[in-house]
């Protein structure tokens, strides 16, 4: 990965499991993350996806590897560490400890700002995007990636895009939830999962998906598949 085709090359290995690099994070030293190997990254580039492109693909691998234990993050690992190790950096994910501010980096390298309920709203996407992992380039790994230099620690950060929320005036996530477990002071996780495991909450949200989340009208064409929803609610709950 030279020059700048690394940026390409990059992009080319991620793309067939419906992957793509969502944008980039260069710390400060203050906020930088350590390297396994020592120092600290210079850079961070976050991999994810917007929408559910990348089920199909995922499905497929799970098929293979019955009884996994966390499959769709044994499956990012085995996607993005060794694309990570080619482009001479590190992998880390956001199941992994110690946490990284997988949140933060999103709303620097994006200006992704967070909807109602807690989740960054995409203006494209709305709620149907995620992130599977990042990756930690030192000075060396960044110049032989060709990422120009200019993103870089003091400056101006990328621009904002309109957050869909400002204009939407009915809010129409925060009067879906049955329990009310979405408010003004956080989420009510408790409630939330007591109401899953009634007849209710499994005939509704465990089997069509979270209703608060299913109400926002942004990014309908994104949502992700009725399989994918019940996957990530079993997970949940």
């Amino acid at each position: 990965m030279a020059g700048a085709s690394g940026i390409d090359t990059l992009g080319a290995g991620l793309a067939p499991h419906g992957l793509s690099l969502r944008g980039w994070v260069f710390p400060d030293a203050d906020s930088a993350p350590r390297l396994a190997a020592g120092g600290s990254a210079s850079a961070v580039g976050l991999i994810g996806h917007e929408g559910g492109g990348f089920w199909p693909v995922f499905q497929v691998w799970h098929e293979r590897h019955p009884g996994v234990d966390h499959p769709l993050d044994t499956w990012s690992k085995a996607v993005i560490t060794p694309l990570a190790i080619a482009a001479g950096g590190e992998a880390v994910f956001p199941s992994d400890r110690p946490w990284h501010p997988f949140q933060q980096w999103a709303m620097a390298a994006q200006g992704l700002r967070p909807s109602p309920l807690g989740m960054l709203i995409h203006p494209v996407c709305g709620l149907w995007h995620g992130y599977r992992g990042a990756i930690l380039l030192d000075d060396a790994a960044l110049a032989r990636l060709g990422v120009s230099d200019q993103a870089g620690p003091g400056a101006a950060p990328p621009p904002a895009p309109a957050h869909p929320c400002d204009t939407c005036t009915d809010k129409p996530c925060l009067s879906a939830c049955p329990v009310g477990a979405f408010a003004a002071d956080g989420f009510d996780a408790a409630a939330c999962r007591a109401h899953l495991r009634t007849d209710v909450g499994r005939q509704g949200c465990m089997s069509t998906g979270c209703l608060a989340r299913d109400a926002c009208p942004v990014g309908r064409d994104s949502r992700y598949s009725d399989a994918q929803i019940r996957f990530h609610m079993a997970a949940y709950s």
